[in-house]
């Protein structure tokens, strides 16, 4: 088989045999995964590691968890922060109960987040905030019910943090394995759970929803099936927040009205 043939089989057999909907995702980011996980196991080439892969359920869900998109911080972009605090403010001055669904979490750094700046803002009631944090990856999920964050060369998390008034309140930093701790105060309000935003159904009830950084991964013509998920999920008036790069599509422009463009937070209308 030709390299096309050989990458093909193999995003087919990912979609049949594994139920991973490679068909969602741009062929870029799948081959960017893909050719990763072929240097670490030392194949030559795709057939060799399509080979390994059907035989080593092991490596089936190394694959798997490689597709997870992971790339996260505390507080990323503090300027779309600056919105989302507004939008918070908005919706606790109206609402006795606010739900948030942060949607594909990654290691749980953007739910903390959240729960965080209502801890920090005296004009969000962080008693009534609730947030449900989802992902499709099972490691990922127990990295962020943890809470427990390494410091390394390509993370400044102490940086990151000083987007609150006051860290310390937040997050525990021990200089002996220089890991950040999030507290328990912090923890209580954000809820961990396995969810296939591609495939799997809606929620309900949501005043928010964040969605960060993962349709520049999808193929244009899924993004209206998952943003209708999003849709169905929020309640009436209810609000978006997507990455700075991305947009919404046109066939779902009566479904979200801009509320900040540039920091692209819609409401749902």
């Amino acid at each position: 088989m030709t390299t096309d043939d050989s990458f093909t089989a193999l995003l087919e057999y990912m979609e049949t045999d594994l139920s991973f909907a490679t068909s969602h995702y741009n062929d870029s980011y799948l081959d960017r995964r893909i050719t990763a996980r072929i240097r670490r196991t030392r194949c030559d080439d795709y057939d060799e590691y399509f080979d390994l892969l059907q035989s080593d359920p092991d490596e089936q869900a190394a694959l798997l968890d490689s597709m997870s998109i992971n790339v996260t911080g505390f507080f990323r972009n503090p300027g779309v922060w600056d919105g989302i605090r507004d939008v918070l403010r908005t919706l606790s001055s109206t609402t006795d109960r606010l739900e948030i669904w942060s949607a594909a979490c990654a290691d749980g750094r953007e739910p903390y987040s959240l729960s965080m700046l209502a801890h920090d803002d005296p004009r969000i009631d962080e008693s009534a905030v609730r947030i449900l944090a989802t992902d499709i990856s099972e490691d990922a999920l127990e990295v962020a019910r943890n809470g427990v964050y390494e410091e390394s060369r390509t993370t400044d998390i102490e940086g990151e943090l000083d987007y609150l008034s006051n860290p310390d309140r937040y997050v525990e930093y021990d200089s002996t394995a220089e890991t950040y701790r999030v507290r328990d105060s912090v923890k209580e309000r954000v809820t961990f759970e396995r969810h296939d935003l591609i495939n799997g159904g809606p929620k309900s009830g949501f005043n928010l929803v964040t969605c960060r950084n993962l349709f520049i991964y999808i193929d244009t013509e899924y993004k209206r099936t998952m943003l209708e998920t999003i849709a169905r999920s929020l309640r009436p008036d209810g609000y978006l927040v997507i990455g700075k790069s991305e947009t919404i599509p046109p066939a779902l422009k009566s479904e979200f009205s801009a509320t900040d463009n540039r920091h692209r937070i819609y409401e749902r209308t």
